[in-house]
């Protein structure tokens, strides 16, 4: 079954955020798949996924993305 496009934010308080990012640094170091629910939905990133580090500034507010980027199986 095909998702629907999606794209949301989800704040996480600082305990859980840092014990997701452990998780995903595990996964990654292990060359393991690395899942994931966000807002309600399971998401599997696959091992091989891209990673990259954006940084935005404007004139009043900056943002730095953590990204992992892949393409969906058909």
């Amino acid at each position: 079954m095909a998702k629907g496009e999606r794209d949301i934010e989800k704040e996480y308080p600082t305990k859980e955020f840092a014990e997701k990012l452990r998780r995903l640094a595990d996964c990654l170091e292990g060359g393991e798949r690395f899942r994931i629910q966000v807002a309600g939905e399971r998401v599997s990133v696959p091992a091989d996924a891209t990673i990259n580090i954006e940084h935005e500034r404007g004139d009043v507010e900056e943002e730095i993305e953590f990204q992992l980027k892949w393409t969906n199986e058909a």
